[in-house]
């Protein structure tokens, strides 16, 4: 018996091998460096009883269908001609470099290597590869497995649609399979691949939990199963047969690992450091997160020089830092049936090009950026009449949003894709690209988002400054695969601040505020008609990266003012907000969602409380912080005090001025709150003496 181990932050993983496939042994808290391994592998040895074969097939870092596992396999493989293959693989070494950990593993004809690596961001990756001397058929290849906690009846995965994105589903641990598959050939609405798996009694704020996320942007899969022996694993990767063809080598992509003991929040804070600190590539990390404004929902497609420069002053008044012109520039693109493909400029709209535009954005102190979908073409192109060729899929598919997709498994697609879009990047002096992906693939393939990656990686190579909004209908895919090579996610392409509030804390399970796209929208909501006042549109925006895209030329004065302060206080403190941390709070109140954003530091706090709808007792239950320093005291004051409804009518002391409490009587009292209306957010900023 051979044993290894890796640290990451506060999180041990540590492997054994008797000679077949390594298996985990220890996954949790960050163990003792004297800790015995091996009495650690003798102590996770189980017992046989009756309706059982004689020896225990483990749970390995691909559990084998050729070692009767009574399980899912972690790798299903078939000869070129379609015979299956059930290799048995037997242990080889394990290298060492730098913070990696690499098993090797051989069957005849085949290598089988596990690397696992520790980040400075608390989060362990783990990728599997497969390498055989002869071509032969992948149908499933699982990143390397993971164990299941025991102590716990639930597990947690995220469901979503479109314009209601990242929705927790807690499913109880039964025996047999719970399998999700997306096959839409993106991360997807449906089901992204992530899954928290916490113990008994967690909650946000305590408790034990394990966490993992698939950086993959295409079709994937996860099985979580419980064995008919009470054991449990978790597999992910791509989608089932999405290596379409035979080949020579296989490898995942990578499965991000978290442990936390510190709730739901120890997993938040894992996920947000490592994408923020980590996986994102800025071109200037030291520039503040501008604040947005899009005129996607102002104008759609009726674009004008004259109505979008007007538009921009308005939101440059407003305090807008960027101006991005969305959808409508290019082709003859008057609507969502065509010129998808042709990347020129629409020069019916455009006589005088886009300069004019881009040079008044400038002459405001904005900068510019611009709407692309480079992956799709429409059936009314040019580009689709020269090259049908090029579309992805049999030919008398159905049309999604009156579009086909591109084949980017073909050089020559990506070729001409980055350069008409580096011709219009290289021609105008723009620093920003909106990247939407609005329609499902129609098959399921690997290669389709291994050629999406090498044309972003192009063209992120040649145009260095420009920062990249990974879009797909909204939050249909956002992922540490897409992450590695944008910057910033449209979350949902609902921006009625009710479903916002709600799927932005959620989603900071796994996303920092400073990638997580937010905006104020307009009086009457495009996609629910719901009406919500100004301060609550603006300040759940404010909870990150926020900007606005409503028609600045029809709010009211009182509407502007009030949005002009809330994005004065954005810029006040998008410094220390945007890498800090976001903690949810645990409301005892249903009516109520609630956060902190606390500062790297410990320094400095601010407190968002949503009420979204009527409460069912009278006043206010009160609200507990978290992760605050105990012995600290910290001084708190509400930021919005006017946003109290008229039945407000007690003497609650932040209505009146700052208090000053200890962290212990903030994180065990709480803070009471006033009265409020639903659909209002309160404020309150803290300090620590």
């Amino acid at each position: 018996m051979t044993e290894w181990r890796v640290d990451a932050a506060g999180q041990t993983l540590a492997f054994a091998s008797d000679g077949g496939l390594p298996r985990v042994i220890y996954w949790g808290d960050r163990l003792p460096e004297a800790e015995d391994l091996a009495q650690l592998a003798a102590a996770g040895r189980h017992d046989l009883t009756g309706g059982m074969i004689d020896a225990l097939p483990a749970v390995t870092l691909t559990p084998e269908s050729g070692r009767a596992f009574p399980g899912q396999p972690g790798m299903v493989l078939a000869e070129a001609d379609g015979t299956p293959l059930h290799p048995v693989f037997v242990f080889d070494r394990a290298e060492t470099s730098g913070p990696s950990l690499t098993f090797y593993s051989h069957a005849p004809g085949l290598t089988l290597a596990h690397r696992v690596t520790a980040h400075a961001t608390g989060v362990v990756t783990l990728r599997t590869e497969l390498t055989a001397t002869r071509d032969i058929r992948l149908h499933w290849l699982a990143a390397p497995v993971l164990p299941a906690p025991q102590a716990a009846d639930q597990m947690i995965d995220l469901h979503g649609r479109w314009v209601r994105e990242f929705h927790l589903n807690h499913v109880p641990w039964t025996p047999g399979i719970r399998l999700r598959e997306s096959r839409t050939g993106r991360s997807g609405h449906e089901h992204p691949p992530y899954l928290i798996l916490p113990e008994f009694g967690c909650t946000n704020t305590q408790g034990s939990a394990y966490a993992l996320h698939y950086a993959w942007s295409g079709g994937h899969r996860m099985v979580a199963e419980e064995l008919p022996d009470g054991r449990r694993q978790v597999q992910f990767g791509a989608a089932f047969g999405a290596e379409t063809k035979p080949g020579r080598r296989f490898e995942t992509a990578d499965l991000v690992a978290v442990h936390s003991a510190h709730g739901l929040n120890g997993i938040a804070a894992a996920f947000q450091r490592d994408t923020r600190d980590r996986v994102i590539q800025w071109p200037n990390p030291a520039r503040p997160r501008p604040v947005h404004y899009n005129c996607w929902e102002a104008i759609y497609f009726d674009h004008s020089l004259a109505d979008l420069s007007d538009i921009a002053t308005r939101a440059a008044a407003l305090g807008a830092e960027r101006f991005v012109l969305d959808d409508g520039w290019f082709g003859r693109r008057d609507d969502d049936t065509t010129s998808l493909g042709d990347w020129t400029i629409d020069w019916r709209k455009w006589p005088d090009g886009l300069a004019p535009l881009i040079a008044h954005v400038h002459s405001l102190g904005m900068t510019f950026g611009l709407w692309f979908e480079p992956e799709m073409v429409n059936p009314e192109s040019d580009l689709f009449r020269a090259h049908p060729d090029w579309m992805l899929g049999p030919a008398d598919q159905v049309t999604g949003r009156n579009q086909m997709v591109l084949d980017l498994s073909r050089a020559e697609v990506r070729d001409y894709l980055f350069t008409a879009v580096s011709a219009i990047l290289g021609a105008h002096d723009i620093d920003y690209v909106k990247w939407d992906h609005n329609r499902l693939l129609p098959v399921v393939d690997a290669a389709q988002t291994q050629g999406v990656y090498a044309l972003f990686d192009r063209l992120r190579a040649a145009h260095p400054g420009v920062e990249i909004e990974s879009c797909a209908s909204g939050g249909g895919r956002i992922d540490a695969g897409i992450l590695a090579r944008t910057h910033r996610v449209w979350l949902s392409d609902c921006i009625d601040a009710q479903e916002r509030l709600r799927m932005q804390h959620d989603a900071a399970l796994f996303l920092p505020s400073c990638v997580t796209g937010s905006h104020v929208g307009a009086l009457h909501s495009h996609t629910t008609g719901r009406a919500l006042p100004m301060a609550f549109r603006a300040w759940v925006a404010a909870q990150r990266h926020f900007g606005f895209e409503m028609d600045p030329r029809k709010i009211s004065d009182a509407d502007a003012a009030i949005l002009r302060d809330v994005t004065a206080w954005f810029k006040e403190n998008r410094g220390w907000m945007m890498a800090g941390t976001i903690l949810r709070l645990d409301s005892a109140d249903p009516a109520v969602t609630a956060e902190m954003q606390l500062a790297a530091d410990g320094s400095r706090f601010v407190l968002f409380a949503g009420q979204h709808d009527q409460t069912v007792q009278i006043l206010p239950r009160p609200l507990r912080l978290t992760g605050l320093d105990p012995a600290a005291r910290y001084r708190i004051a509400l930021r919005n005090p006017g946003d109290r409804p008229p039945q407000s009518r007690g003497p609650n002391a932040l209505k009146e001025g700052p208090l000053t409490l200890s962290g212990r009587a903030l994180m065990g009292q709480g803070v009471l709150l006033p009265v409020a209306w639903p659909d209002t957010m309160w404020v309150v900023e803290g300090e620590r003496l």
